[in-house]
């Protein structure tokens, strides 16, 4: 590059991760903003106290040649391992991982919700909830899902046609600890309400203890999106145990509702890019339901950022 172009990443799960390693690799001067109080998005770990508990995203699995060699990169370094077959790898110390190893090095700004983008000739600036304006920025690509991508781009007057088709189904988790142990690492009955069964010290690199994570079906979690978080947990805590063949004896049980859960209806490609505005969205809402996806379509997107640039590709 013959000068330092600067990008705005709105996002810290994978998607907007792939985006900022890729550009920032290539020379480019990259800000990441997120609302989460740590990165990953979706591929998210709950702690309270001694607990912890992965109540996102519950494995990666690569179908593509770029994402397998991201990953077989990961398990060299211990940063991923193999968890209960069929090709599953989990992160750690926990599933936030290998977001934190892609942005290791970058600038990171969480606990901002950005309010709205903005375009003053060719630069951009970004303003928070709280009034503070970050920029300029030669180009911003926005990595939530798609309904709040929209939202954000609705607010601000821009648009990029297409985002509006993407849709997701909510999930409702529920973080189970239990004072009697429960052996088998992952059940899916995919039957309302209980969709899959984890349990969280089975994968490499967790602490001791049985503790569950509970995912709730889309249609179930759906119907019971509004419901209050004690309501639901005491419709799945003994779904849960049918599923199990054991009655529980939980010492801790808290439900998360993921919103925004799991992609059902994909754009059917790999970004949205304006190069006229160098506005951009990517995640896995473009491609299908898996980390991989989002991962792949983060990095299309930085290729696209690239090339509007004149850089290597």
């Amino acid at each position: 590059m013959s000068d330092c172009r600067s990008v705005a990443i709105l996002g810290a799960g994978m998607a907007g991760a792939a985006v900022a390693r890729r550009l920032a690799d290539a020379g480019l001067a990259v800000q990441v903003f997120d609302k989460g109080r740590t990165v990953g998005g979706r591929m998210a770990t709950r702690r309270d106290g001694t607990l912890q508990f992965d109540h996102g995203a519950q494995f990666m699995r690569a179908h593509g040649p770029a994402f397998e060699k991201r990953l077989e990169d990961w398990a060299g370094r211990g940063i991923a391992a193999p968890w209960a077959g069929a090709g599953r790898r989990i992160g750690i110390p926990d599933m936030t991982a290998p977001v934190r190893d892609l942005l290791t090095g970058l600038s990171v700004a969480s606990r901002i919700t950005i309010a709205r983008i903005a375009r003053t000739g060719s630069a951009w600036y970004v303003e928070t909830a709280s009034n503070a304006v970050h920029g300029p920025f030669d180009a911003v690509a926005i990595t939530f899902p798609a309904p709040q991508g929209r939202a954000l781009l609705d607010r601000s007057g821009y648009a990029l046609p297409g985002i509006e088709r993407a849709a997701y189904a909510p999930c409702w988790s529920l973080m189970v600890a239990a004072e009697n142990g429960v052996t088998q690492a992952l059940i899916e009955p995919r039957a309302d309400p209980i969709a899959l069964i984890a349990a969280d010290a089975s994968k490499p690199g967790r602490p001791p203890g049985s503790r569950l994570t509970i995912h709730a079906t889309a249609d179930w979690s759906r119907n019971h999106l509004e419901d209050a978080q004690d309501a639901v947990a005491a419709a799945l805590l003994p779904a849960a145990e049918y599923h199990l063949g054991l009655a529980l004896r939980p010492s801790y049980v808290e439900a998360h509702r993921w919103r925004y859960a799991q992609v059902e209806h994909p754009l059917g490609r790999a970004n949205l890019y304006d190069p006229t505005l160098r506005l951009g969205a990517a995640g896995d809402w473009c491609l299908g339901a898996r980390i991989e996806a989002a991962y792949d379509s983060g990095s299309v997107l930085a290729t696209a950022i690239l090339a509007d640039f004149g850089g290597p590709v």
